[in-house]
């Protein structure tokens, strides 16, 4: 069969109308993730008793297990099990918690790590003045943690973009589902799925500038301060 490119001409501004919901759920995955993961990493690094030893299994659990594995388990397993005192949640609210959960995972790691390579001594030095543990995380530890974990922060943004093609597996109808069913009514799969490759391809490229982008600010602020 003849790759028709008339046919993937008119498939693509139909995956780009889906892909609107594909980094909705990108954005607000990345929003919540970042967010729990902040938490966790600090948790993790001050080493709270009992909730620090919670985080590191919830970190391994959601590191070493397939998100798709993840969505089945949660939105066919869990939510019908909870039907009678959990309020409904679409396919596409399940999605949104599974990719937010196992993306802070990946995160509070980096971040951690970030963390851990700031010298213990600027801690005690801001205690020493007064501040608080969490005034001195905020104000001194973080700003350089931030710099730090960037590149790694970034590589997680750009993998919860990839992931949300498997969210379709939950009903989810994004960009991943669409090239499913466009390329089914013309068996057309080949031509649907190089759209989807394409699309993918320039959200990833566009947050991999912005990346590189923000590193060189960084790098010149830095060299101002010095």
């Amino acid at each position: 069969m003849n790759f028709d490119f008339q046919f993937m001409l008119r498939v693509i501004p139909i995956m780009l109308k889906y892909s609107v919901v594909t980094l909705k759920l990108s954005f607000l995955a990345i929003l919540f993730g970042i967010t729990i993961a902040f938490f966790i990493a600090i948790v993790v690094y001050a080493k709270v008793p009992v909730l620090s030893q919670i985080f590191k299994v919830y970190i391994s659990f959601f590191r070493g297990t397939p998100l798709m594995a993840q969505l089945f388990c949660f939105y066919f397993g869990i939510l019908p099990a909870l039907s009678k005192i959990v309020l409904k949640v679409s396919s596409f609210q399940a999605a949104l918690i599974i990719l937010s959960l196992a993306s802070s995972a990946y995160m509070a790691e980096s971040l951690r790590a970030a963390i851990s390579s700031i010298h213990r001594g600027q801690m005690e030095a801001a205690q020493s003045i007064g501040m608080t543990y969490m005034q001195a995380m905020f104000r001194i530890i973080l700003p350089q943690a931030i710099k730090v974990a960037i590149p790694t922060l970034f590589s997680s943004f750009i993998n919860i973009i990839k992931d949300t093609s498997l969210v379709f597996a939950i009903g989810v109808k994004e960009m991943m589902a669409t090239a499913q069913l466009e390329g089914a009514s013309g068996y057309r799969y080949l031509e649907a799925y190089v759209c989807v490759l394409l699309v993918y391809w320039g959200t990833t490229s566009i947050m991999g500038f912005i990346q590189k982008r923000i590193e060189v600010k960084l790098e010149k602020s830095v060299g101002e301060t010095v």
